[in-house]
């Protein structure tokens, strides 16, 4: 197997002369998260990988979704576990819903189910860690020790799109989604801005200071880079050559009319915006009354993101922890919303010839206690629960594995986290037998198990 340093030699040098371009305005005035993502990229290259545009969406349902009040209703369970939703058939004779997804239910041939997904730990961050990584969390849930999928994607494929960043989170990261051991290089950039917010979206990174131009910035750009033409003369080890060259491409990612338009939700038919779902308007970070966050323009700007070429988008679709009311929150905030967005996520990527070249998974850390609390909700799960895929060449229609009958343990086809990482990865084209080393020198593989669904295909 072939390893890969996550730390290059010349990470140090690259780490200071950062520091000074910041100091002398470059790339500082326009956001240098994107320098940071875009440095130490010396890939090795697999001549004979495909290179086909391919795209993923997680939509990241952080909490735990209730599997049997969503995909894996138990109808003839008894009312402790089936809980206060009905079913209701779909458009593939044989699967059921919650009757809660009408809209999702009506499109069910073109997504399909995983039943039988399972892990071991019941802890938020450690369960997002799982799912993101493929490991075990670190001393730490909420940093990670390991680099997430999103990492190793900008770190692999992300040079084939150069004007754009490979991994975006919307609107910010959260626990899992780190770059681990691969460094800053391949963090995620982030939005910051919240599109489910109310008026214009627009995202900082993108913002000059009040002043500024970008044919100023240019100018101050060229003229350092004159004085480092001198010293790339003088510099046999070629460490200032990466250093322009990833910071060159920041610049140009930063600057590009493709990086613009992509983030210019505000540039989508109010039709559109209106089939995805508007939200009251709220306070970023808190639940409305319903305790579900407005997040439905944000998977709108997912699919903007993909449409453009960004290789892996990941939202932030919190907070599913419905340990209280569960069902009043699920019923007046959560699914209607959730049904209406997803549904037009789907019949959009399809509308738009992007179906088959984005894979879209849906998912959270864990799942819900298939016994309904004394609180009229339900408990961290990680026993069984349930996935969403659709896109990227997975057949719609399809149910891999199965739950018991009270959605307490998988009956059949056992899966987990970790297959469908490699699902998503088999479809980006990413090399999931690389090594790359930690900070000791140790060498670790992209994944340490997982199988391609193939059944979903």
């Amino acid at each position: 197997m072939p390893i890969q340093t996550g730390c290059p030699d010349f990470q140090s040098t690259l780490t200071t002369d950062r520091r000074s371009f910041v100091k002398a305005g470059v790339l500082g005035v326009a956001g240098l998260s994107l320098s940071q993502l875009l440095q130490s990229e010396a890939r090795a290259t697999d001549a004979g990988r495909p290179t086909r545009q391919t795209s993923v969406i997680i939509l990241w349902m952080r909490g735990g979704p209730s599997h049997i009040d969503m995909w894996d209703p138990k109808p003839d369970a008894p009312v402790e576990y089936r809980g206060a939703f009905g079913v209701m058939n779909t458009n593939v004779p044989g699967i059921q819903l919650s009757d809660m997804l009408p809209m999702s239910a009506r499109i069910q041939d073109k997504w399909s189910i995983i039943r039988s997904l399972h892990h071991h730990d019941a802890g938020h961050s450690t369960g997002d860690q799982i799912c993101f990584t493929g490991y075990n969390s670190g001393p730490n849930p909420d940093e990670n020790i390991f680099p997430s999928i999103g990492s190793v994607v900008a770190r692999q494929i992300g040079h084939q799109s150069p004007q754009l960043p490979p991994y975006v989170m919307i609107p910010r990261m959260v626990p899992g989604t780190g770059p681990g051991y691969l460094g800053m290089a391949y963090k995620a950039f982030e939005t910051q801005a919240d599109p489910a917010n109310p008026g214009p979206f627009r995202v900082p990174n993108f913002a000059l200071p009040t002043g500024v131009t970008v044919e100023q910035v240019g100018d101050r750009r060229n003229l350092l880079q004159s004085f480092d033409n001198i010293r790339r003369e003088i510099d046999s080890s070629g460490q200032m050559g990466a250093l322009d060259r990833y910071n060159r491409q920041a610049w140009d990612i930063l600057t590009s009319s493709a990086a613009r338009t992509a983030f210019d939700l505000d540039a989508e038919p109010q039709h559109v915006r209106e089939r995805y779902g508007f939200e009251p308007a709220w306070n970023p970070g808190t639940p409305d009354r319903c305790g579900a966050p407005a997040w439905s323009q944000r998977i709108l700007l997912a699919r903007r993101l993909v449409e453009a070429g960004v290789r892996l988008v990941t939202v932030d679709l919190r907070w599913w922890d419905t340990h209280v009311l569960g069902f009043e929150s699920l019923r007046l905030g959560f699914l209607p919303r959730w049904d209406r967005a997803y549904s037009a996520l789907i019949e959009d990527l399809q509308q738009r010839g992007l179906l088959e070249s984005t894979l879209v998974v849906a998912w959270g850390e864990f799942g819900r206690t298939p016994r309904v609390n004394n609180n009229a909700g339900r408990d961290h799960y990680p026993n069984v629960f349930s996935a969403a895929l659709a896109g990227g060449g997975v057949h719609g229609g399809r149910v891999v594995g199965a739950s018991d009958s009270r959605g307490a343990f998988p009956r059949a086809n056992a899966t987990r986290p970790q297959d469908v990482l490699r699902t998503m990865y088999q479809h980006l084209g990413v090399d999931v037998n690389v090594n790359y080393t930690d900070g000791s020198g140790r060498p670790h593989p992209v994944l340490p198990s997982g199988r391609v669904l193939e059944e979903l295909y």
